[in-house]
């Protein structure tokens, strides 16, 4: 069982040190994982919130779609993502929740996390520095889709899902599996697919990122980051040594 939650536990370790103790009971609190088909909603808009929903693996993304048709997606959830963070849980969802590609997740009941948090120090912070993170990225977002460039955005878009990933042990070395479509990006960075794609062209002739089929690499990190003007050192998305370790070159 402990397999299923490992991004999980990884995430919530990143900058606190969780005892065995704190593992066993975080994921003592979880379901059985369920696996969810792509493009199925878990959640809609304006529907009564119930369990936390925890993500284990793939990709899931939260999102409205406006009279006119058009979504925006206001945040992925990768490996180890709650679906809301950490503290009182809303009554209702202010967003649509959608997998994205084949998902596992389980679910956690919000009262029994606070509970388990007030009687485990470790794990109350855990959970603290992970609705910071939220607050930071979403804060990325709102930068982005109101000063940054279209190629801008896309730099920060892909820096951000390489820390993310990278943190849980799902990317090094620059590279990773970007498994959704740029249509998906377009609907994150606020752009049409045709800008996104320029975009993504803009990046490969500057040498700064390449890919083939969904495997994104990373070829020049310093340099995208001062593209995006994105440090994640200065946030909650990685403690300063991981973040460190992550720029050296792959060996």
């Amino acid at each position: 069982m402990a397999e299923l939650h490992k991004f999980f536990l990884r995430k919530l370790g990143l900058g606190v040190d969780l005892s065995a103790k704190d593992r066993a009971a975080l994921v003592a609190l979880c379901t059985p994982p369920r696996q969810v088909a792509p493009w199925a909603d878990l959640a809609a808009e304006g529907t009564p919130r119930g369990a936390l929903i925890l993500v284990l693996s793939g990709w899931a993304c939260q999102y409205r779609v406006l009279a006119n048709g058009n979504r925006q997606i206001t945040r992925l959830l990768l490996p180890g993502d709650f679906s809301q963070p950490f503290g009182i849980t809303p009554q209702r969802w202010s967003n649509s929740l959608m997998a994205m590609t084949p998902l596992t997740v389980c679910e956690l009941p919000p009262r029994g996390l606070r509970a388990l948090a007030l009687s485990h120090p470790a794990i109350e912070d855990a959970l603290w520095l992970d609705l910071y993170l939220e607050r930071d990225l979403a804060s990325e977002l709102i930068i982005s889709l109101g000063r940054r460039t279209a190629t801008e955005r896309l730099a920060c878009i892909l820096a951000e899902i390489y820390f993310r990933l990278a943190a849980v042990g799902l990317a090094a070395g620059g590279t990773f599996d970007l498994p959704i479509k740029q249509a998906d990006l377009a609907d994150l960075a606020g752009l049409s697919a045709v800008h996104v794609n320029r975009s993504l062209r803009e990046l490969r002739r500057r040498q700064l990122v390449t890919w083939s089929n969904r495997r994104f690499e990373i070829l020049r990190l310093r340099e995208l980051l001062d593209l995006a003007q994105f440090e994640p050192a200065n946030g909650n998305l990685l403690p300063a040594g991981v973040f460190d370790a992550l720029q050296a070159p792959a060996k």
